[in-house]
């Protein structure tokens, strides 16, 4: 059956459209932390979804809220109508985002959260200049895409807008990667004033960051590098987006938002992935100023759906409920030390980093800083044999991404780092 279906995929989707694993499977079934596949196998989920399932899975709370909402008969009304749990969750967001005076706009996914962020700093600051992080994504739509700083996602380079790539989010491979972090801040903010003073005309409209890059392979800078960034372009009153829609919603576990790591109130945030739960669900909040800007008349389709807004709400009181910001932190720390004391004995492992639930293992051919990509895959494979799915990433592919569930046990954790760390020495002995 996953053959035929495999072929079927192949014969009707786009072949741009990649698939995990040599043989891809179909989730059929889901509890909790795990998934049950076509065949009946069961894995623990370190992945979930990208790490949109941000509780797991058939959670109680969420399904009676988007059930509750379904028997009301109202699946869509259209933001032309008022919707109670669009406002509700609205409130939410603004009282958490910490921006004075803040608006959300609900839109259907993280593309469309940043695309919409892009079009009002633009109109802003009526300018089409922006800036990105080097070895930064951003989503799949044309504005999106012209703003990813990463080859392997560089769908087109055909742009809406002038972009400059600044250093900083990625430390790993930077030239500046062997300083202190005091250091490194300052090497980075230096590149930015020498892009934004040689490269651009300085009516710049902004620039966007993800705290912790996700596609770029979970990697990240020192705190407090955003803030020193952030001094600069107040100055020259270019607005600053911090993309959130991964390290939203207390995934870090340091904070409830990825960029209050570095001390610093962005102009705007977008979000999406977490907050659904696996609805479909994007959105912005930022400052009312900059939200208003627009003079013509807008609105959107699917964002801030009934259903998607209940369930997003309920999604948003069980984090909070149970703390789960606290449990990432705790989880995530289980994980890290134990990968990095795996890292010890293995030199197919540069890297292991990572805030929370969010970890990174970059793998490397021994002895080198060359990207190991054989070994990503045979890792995938390896984990996936022993029963645990992860992700991969980075620019060249080679990163590990570990992003389970936020609501993972402290047995489950030490499940999944068992079979990490025994598929690391089963890789290290098939690649040696």
């Amino acid at each position: 059956m996953t053959d035929e279906l495999l072929a079927r995929h192949r014969a009707v989707m786009p072949t741009w459209m990649s698939l995990l694993y040599d043989e891809p499977l179909e989730i059929v079934h889901a509890q909790d932390r795990r998934v049950t596949d076509s065949t009946g196998r069961t894995y623990l989920d370190f992945f979930a979804g990208v790490l949109t399932n941000a509780m797991g899975y058939d959670i109680a709370e969420v399904s009676d809220a988007v059930r509750k909402q379904l028997d009301t008969g109202v699946l869509h009304t259209s933001t032309l109508y008022l919707i109670r749990s669009q406002v509700e969750l609205a409130e939410k967001i603004a009282k958490l985002s910490g921006i004075p005076d803040a608006k959300v706009f609900f839109t259907n996914s993280g593309s469309e959260a940043n695309d919409t962020a892009l079009m009002l700093a633009t109109q802003h600051r009526r300018s089409n200049q922006v800036l990105a992080m080097r070895n930064s994504y951003h989503g799949r739509s044309f504005g999106t895409v012209a703003i990813t700083g990463n080859r392997g996602w560089s769908a087109s380079a055909l742009s809406p807008v002038k972009v400059n790539y600044v250093h900083g989010g990625y430390r790993y491979r930077s030239p500046f990667g062997d300083l202190s972090d005091a250091a490194y801040i300052d090497a980075c903010v230096a590149d930015l004033v020498d892009v934004l003073e040689i490269a651009t005309a300085g009516d710049v409209a902004c620039l966007i960051a993800e705290p912790i890059q996700g596609v770029g392979g979970f990697s990240l800078p020192p705190d407090g590098l955003f803030k020193a960034m952030k001094e600069v372009l107040d100055s020259y009153g270019i607005l600053f987006i911090s993309d959130e829609v991964q390290t939203g919603w207390g995934r870090t576990g340091s904070h409830f938002w990825g960029i209050q790591a570095h001390d610093v109130v962005p102009d705007l945030m977008t979000f999406a992935k977490g907050l659904g739960n696996g609805l479909a669900v994007g959105g912005i909040v930022g400052r009312g100023d900059v939200v208003d800007v627009f003079n013509a008349q807008s609105f959107s389709t699917f964002g801030g759906n009934p259903v998607s807004m209940a369930g997003a709400s309920s999604v948003l009181d069980y984090i909070r409920d149970h703390n789960l910001q606290a449990n990432c932190l705790a989880r995530g720390t289980q994980l890290l030390s134990g990968l990095r004391a795996a890292a010890a004995s293995n030199e197919f492992v540069g890297d292991v980093r990572g805030k929370g639930l969010m970890i990174g293992v970059e793998l490397v051919e021994p002895g080198t800083l060359t990207p190991s990509v054989r070994a990503a895959k045979q890792m995938l494979e390896e984990t996936r044999r022993r029963g645990l799915l992860i992700g991969k990433g980075g620019l060249h592919n080679n990163v590990l991404r570990l992003g389970p569930p936020m609501t993972l046990t402290e047995a489950e954790a030490q499940e999944g780092l068992d079979i990490l760390v025994d598929s690391l020495a089963a890789t290290k002995a098939a690649l040696s």
